[in-house]
């Protein structure tokens, strides 16, 4: 229409042009106080462009590069060693083994694929159930359906956020068939009760296929998350604690499973002469500049863990005389990467304010930040999945979806843009 449209309030328009093309000939470029004196005519197509003024992108978790990783890069393009195989392949898996304290590991395209395949080893086949945390990311529950198979979604507990131990105790007992595997998750690098769920799982003789892909450097008395498990999954996408890009990795003191991982991943091809394959293989390896690019990470993931638990320590204190806002602390013995940091907002304590005013107070000044992972037994592609919760308890994921925030946590982050997020926040709570 040539009615004169409204700015965005969080832009500051410069310039604000506009080309009326009609089916007929171009016209002019008008100046916008013009719009409104052209004829209302659906012929007329509007084309609006505005430069403007932003305050410049600050992302909640960002790659962060050590500066090695062009020498690790070039080494594998001087080598001519560019296929998913190579030096860097083979190093890269043997120092992330011997990071998680496990006898192997195999590296691949994706936490994902890693969670795929130790499925596939685990055998995992239509109709079959595996046990899943609901709080999670969609990845953790798509390869059980890739399979064929149930996710059966367990809720979570309030201490860690992670599997209750109690829900997952009544699923094994109520379900009418063993599952093949129990998939607890490592939520914002805060180890899961692993003690309870191992206890748990050895019971009931079924497997667990832990997912510490936000938890590498994570630990229980010392003991790494990935190594608790019969098999652990890692990922370096672009958003996590180390990258390479996109990428993951298996983890496990089984030989032999991570041999077969290795096998299905390079499209299962037998040993012969010729291209023979006996069973259905996927093209999920890691490429040997990918591996390099992930080999200079791991050299600094010490100093990034360092500098996320700082970014968490530096908003408890700022958060620490604001009532309402709350942040996960960890158990007796346990140790976070703190890879994202999370608030809880009680809006009957922050005078009517909620987690969703925080975080459109933040995009407007062009900060992401996002709500908590929204349960899987809440969303609409897993309706009708099995859900367990423990008698007598609160659904602790379904609360923290409602009123949990993740804030910018990247390891690059500076200490101006910190102060900037947690001056935000609080000039909206405290009046």
């Amino acid at each position: 229409t040539p009615e004169t449209p409204d700015l965005p309030s969080d832009l500051t328009a410069q310039l604000f042009l506009c080309t009326v093309y009609d089916t007929q000939k171009e016209l002019t470029l008008v100046h916008k106080n013009l719009l409104t004196r052209l004829p209302a005519c659906p012929l007329h197509h509007i084309f609006l462009r505005m430069q403007t003024q932003t305050k410049e992108r600050v992302w909640m978790s960002s790659p962060h590069m050590s500066g090695r990783e062009m020498e690790m890069v070039a080494d594998a393009f001087a080598t001519n060693w560019i296929a998913p195989l190579g030096p860097h392949v083979d190093a890269f898996e043997r120092e992330l083994a011997d990071y998680c304290g496990t006898k192997g590991a195999v590296v691949l395209s994706s936490g994902t694929a890693a969670i795929h395949l130790a499925l596939i080893t685990l055998d995992v086949q239509p109709g079959d159930y595996v046990i899943c945390q609901s709080f999670t990311f969609a990845a953790t529950a798509n390869p059980i359906v890739y399979l064929g198979a149930t996710p059966v979604f367990i809720e979570s507990e309030p201490d860690t956020w992670n599997m209750c131990p109690k829900a997952l105790e009544m699923a094994l007992i109520t379900l009418p068939r063993k599952p093949k595997a129990i998939l607890p998750v490592h939520l914002y690098g805060m180890p899961a009760k692993m003690e309870h769920i191992r206890l748990i799982a050895s019971a009931h003789g079924v497997p667990i296929l832990e997912d510490a892909a936000e938890a590498l450097g994570s630990t229980i008395d010392g003991k790494r998350c990935g190594s608790f498990g019969q098999m652990g999954i890692l990922s370096f996408n672009g958003n996590k604690i180390i990258t390479t890009s996109g990428g993951g990795a298996l983890v496990s003191d089984d030989l032999d499973a991570l041999s077969h991982v290795r096998f299905l991943s390079t499209q299962a091809r037998d040993k012969a002469p010729h291209y023979q394959h006996s069973q259905i293989g996927y093209n999920y390896r890691m490429s040997n500049v990918l591996a390099g690019i992930g080999r200079a990470q791991l050299d600094v993931l010490p100093d990034r863990i360092t500098a996320r638990r700082n970014h968490f320590e530096a908003y408890q204190r700022a958060f620490s005389s604001i009532e309402g806002i709350s942040m996960p602390m960890e158990p007796d013995g346990y140790f976070s990467n703190r890879w994202l940091s999370t608030i809880v907002v009680d809006p009957t304590l922050t005078s009517g304010v909620t987690r969703e005013d925080i975080r459109l107070a933040l995009e407007s000044e062009n900060i992401e930040s996002r709500p908590l992972w929204k349960p899987m037994h809440m969303q609409p592609v897993f309706q009708g999945a099995p859900y367990f919760v423990a008698p007598d308890s609160i659904t602790v994921s379904e609360h923290l979806f409602e009123h949990g925030l993740c804030l910018p946590s990247g390891s690059n982050m500076s200490a101006e843009t910190h102060e900037r997020i947690t001056k935000i926040i609080s000039k909206l709570i405290v009046v």
